[in-house]
């Protein structure tokens, strides 16, 4: 078999590892998975023992030489990157081996694009090359425009306009991609806790605030506005923004009536049962 016909998976948490699986399938490929212990599904034998073009090896978030060692040993010389690892988990219990400690010990912060970056540069001077993550799943990436049947309102394009200048200039420092805004307000940023998370959290702001006074012209609109960006430079190979699911049913919990992002730079997973979730819950969702 020709190593172009080979794809490393390196699968992190959530959806996105099987639904890269399939289109690498669908395309002929086989796939190694290298599965994180602390993250992939263990849905993956599963798939893996349906389909012999699937071989999964699990391996500890910090074995960084197990997984090129695996990958080498298996003749992949392109891989990628598909589901969230928390960045949270570089501060976890994991031990890293002697090659990721080396390269932890060598960044000058250890924000998402720094880290991934050092991985990506130690994979290729192993001879493997990391692709894009969304090369096989350009169909899923946001069209441009109203996605839902609902469009932003008056209020809603001011918290977008707003929202987007601000997350923005937090994506430029990676430090997140989401903002979500009521009434030209900031309510709450992204940070390492994940886009789910800071809606949630906005929500619960927002609850334990004092209920509006009848009639107060002055009193903030209580519906949140989720803004989510790319990175201004963001690479594709990893950590590109995604939308599912859950998202709009933590927005809808939270109290959040529309969701902006951005266009060809998002991937909205099983769009089909999102939007159907988002007019179900009167959430506007635009792209541009």
């Amino acid at each position: 078999m020709s190593n172009a016909q080979i794809l490393g998976l390196i699968a992190g948490n959530g959806r996105f590892p099987f639904l890269l699986l399939e289109a690498a399938r669908a395309h002929g490929l086989t796939v190694i998975v290298a599965a994180i212990r602390e993250e992939t599904d263990p849905e993956m034998d599963a798939r893996a023992a349906a389909d012999p073009g699937i071989r999964v090896h699990w391996l500890s978030l910090g074995e960084l030489s197990r997984l090129i060692e695996t990958f080498q040993r298996e003749g992949v010389t392109r891989a990628t990157m598909a589901g969230q690892v928390k960045h949270k988990q570089i501060f976890s219990a994991i031990r890293p081996d002697w090659r990721l400690a080396k390269l932890l010990l060598s960044l000058r912060t250890r924000n998402t694009d720094m880290l991934l970056g050092a991985i990506a540069k130690v994979l290729a001077d192993e001879g493997i090359e990391l692709i894009s993550s969304t090369q096989y799943l350009e169909p899923l990436l946001a069209p441009v425009g109203v996605l839902t049947r609902r469009a932003p309102d008056d209020d809603e394009t001011r918290d977008i306009e707003y929202g987007r200048a601000v997350a923005r200039a937090i994506a430029g420092y990676d430090l997140g991609q989401t903002v979500v805004i009521a009434a030209q307000a900031c309510v709450a940023v992204e940070a390492m806790e994940g886009t789910d998370a800071t809606i949630a959290r906005a929500g619960a702001l927002l609850a334990s605030l004092e209920p509006p006074i009848e009639g107060d012209t002055t009193t903030l609109r209580r519906a949140l506005t989720v803004v989510k960006v790319a990175k201004p430079n963001q690479d594709m190979r990893f950590d590109v923004p995604v939308i599912g699911t859950a998202t709009i049913d933590t927005m809808r919990q939270a109290g959040a009536t529309c969701l902006a992002v951005e266009a060809g730079r998002t991937l909205l997973f099983d769009q089909q049962a999102i939007l159907a979730a988002a007019d179900a819950a009167g959430i506007a969702i635009v792209a541009s």
